[in-house]
Protein backbone atom coordinates (compact mmCIF):
# COMPACT_ATOMS: atom_id res chain seq x y z
CA UNK A 1 0.00 0.00 0.00
CA UNK A 2 1.43 3.44 -0.88
CA UNK A 3 2.49 5.78 1.89
CA UNK A 4 -0.11 8.25 3.07
CA UNK A 5 0.94 11.86 2.62
CA UNK A 6 -0.08 14.34 5.32
CA UNK A 7 -0.12 18.08 4.67
CA UNK A 8 2.28 19.40 7.29
CA UNK A 9 1.07 22.99 7.10
CA UNK A 10 -0.49 22.88 10.56
CA UNK A 11 1.74 20.24 12.16
CA UNK A 12 5.45 20.20 13.00
CA UNK A 13 7.90 17.39 13.69
CA UNK A 14 8.26 18.76 17.22
CA UNK A 15 5.49 20.05 19.48
CA UNK A 16 4.26 23.45 18.27
CA UNK A 17 6.37 26.40 19.33
CA UNK A 18 3.27 28.57 19.62
CA UNK A 19 1.30 28.53 22.88
CA UNK A 20 -0.83 25.39 23.28
CA UNK A 21 -3.95 27.57 23.35
CA UNK A 22 -3.46 28.08 19.59
CA UNK A 23 -4.32 24.41 19.02
CA UNK A 24 -7.96 23.51 18.46
CA UNK A 25 -7.47 20.52 20.72
CA UNK A 26 -6.50 22.88 23.58
CA UNK A 27 -10.22 23.24 24.26
CA UNK A 28 -10.03 19.63 25.48
CA UNK A 29 -6.49 19.43 26.88
CA UNK A 30 -5.71 22.79 28.50
CA UNK A 31 -6.93 24.51 31.65
CA UNK A 32 -8.09 23.45 35.09
CA UNK A 33 -11.66 23.06 33.88
CA UNK A 34 -10.53 20.33 31.46
CA UNK A 35 -8.94 18.11 34.13
CA UNK A 36 -11.66 15.48 33.74
CA UNK A 37 -11.14 15.32 29.97
CA UNK A 38 -7.37 14.96 30.46
CA UNK A 39 -7.93 12.16 32.97
CA UNK A 40 -9.94 10.20 30.39
CA UNK A 41 -7.25 10.79 27.76
CA UNK A 42 -4.54 9.73 30.25
CA UNK A 43 -6.48 6.52 30.93
CA UNK A 44 -6.37 5.94 27.15
CA UNK A 45 -2.56 6.29 27.18
CA UNK A 46 -1.89 9.97 26.44
CA UNK A 47 0.62 11.96 28.51
CA UNK A 48 1.60 15.61 29.13
CA UNK A 49 3.71 15.74 25.97
CA UNK A 50 0.73 14.56 23.90
CA UNK A 51 -1.36 17.42 25.29
CA UNK A 52 1.07 19.91 23.73
CA UNK A 53 0.57 18.44 20.24
CA UNK A 54 -2.45 18.64 17.97
CA UNK A 55 -4.96 15.85 18.55
CA UNK A 56 -6.06 14.61 15.12
CA UNK A 57 -9.23 12.58 14.65
CA UNK A 58 -8.84 9.44 12.55
CA UNK A 59 -12.39 8.42 11.65
CA UNK A 60 -13.31 5.36 9.66
CA UNK A 61 -16.12 2.92 8.99
CA UNK A 62 -14.08 -0.26 9.43
CA UNK A 63 -16.28 -3.29 9.91
CA UNK A 64 -15.82 -7.05 9.73
CA UNK A 65 -19.33 -7.35 8.27
CA UNK A 66 -18.71 -6.17 4.71
CA UNK A 67 -15.87 -6.72 2.26
CA UNK A 68 -16.03 -3.09 1.15
CA UNK A 69 -15.02 -1.93 4.64
CA UNK A 70 -12.57 -4.66 5.69
CA UNK A 71 -9.48 -2.78 4.49
CA UNK A 72 -10.30 0.47 6.30
CA UNK A 73 -8.76 -0.61 9.62
CA UNK A 74 -5.40 -1.11 7.88
CA UNK A 75 -5.76 2.13 5.96
CA UNK A 76 -6.47 3.95 9.24
CA UNK A 77 -3.21 2.53 10.64
CA UNK A 78 -1.31 4.20 7.79
CA UNK A 79 -3.10 7.48 8.57
CA UNK A 80 -2.26 7.16 12.28
CA UNK A 81 1.41 6.61 11.40
CA UNK A 82 1.37 9.69 9.16
CA UNK A 83 -0.22 11.79 11.91
CA UNK A 84 2.49 10.69 14.37
CA UNK A 85 5.26 11.36 11.83
CA UNK A 86 3.85 14.86 11.26
CA UNK A 87 3.92 15.60 15.01
CA UNK A 88 0.27 15.01 15.86
CA UNK A 89 -1.49 12.59 18.18
CA UNK A 90 -4.01 10.35 16.38
CA UNK A 91 -7.35 9.85 18.13
CA UNK A 92 -9.36 6.98 16.64
CA UNK A 93 -13.06 6.56 16.44
CA UNK A 94 -15.44 4.71 14.21
CA UNK A 95 -18.65 5.90 12.68
CA UNK A 96 -21.68 4.05 11.39
CA UNK A 97 -21.39 2.02 8.22
CA UNK A 98 -24.20 0.98 5.90
CA UNK A 99 -24.09 -1.76 3.32
CA UNK A 100 -26.70 -2.13 0.64
CA UNK A 101 -25.31 -5.56 -0.18
CA UNK A 102 -26.68 -7.11 3.00
CA UNK A 103 -30.03 -5.32 2.94
CA UNK A 104 -30.83 -6.01 -0.74
CA UNK A 105 -33.99 -8.04 -1.17
CA UNK A 106 -35.24 -7.25 2.35
CA UNK A 107 -37.56 -4.56 3.69
CA UNK A 108 -34.41 -2.89 5.05
CA UNK A 109 -33.33 -1.88 1.55
CA UNK A 110 -36.08 0.73 1.56
CA UNK A 111 -34.33 2.50 4.44
CA UNK A 112 -30.88 2.67 2.85
CA UNK A 113 -31.00 6.30 1.72
CA UNK A 114 -32.76 7.41 4.90
CA UNK A 115 -30.09 5.72 7.03
CA UNK A 116 -27.37 7.53 5.07
CA UNK A 117 -29.01 10.85 5.95
CA UNK A 118 -29.00 9.83 9.62
CA UNK A 119 -25.31 8.95 9.41
CA UNK A 120 -24.47 12.24 7.71
CA UNK A 121 -26.32 14.12 10.45
CA UNK A 122 -24.66 12.24 13.32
Amino acid sequence: MPAVRINRTDMNEDPPSSPPSKLRSASVTQGANRAAARSYLRAAGLDDQDFQRPLIAVVNTWSSVTPCNLHLGGLAEHVRRGVREAGGVPIDFNTIMVTDGISMGTPGMKASLISRETIADS
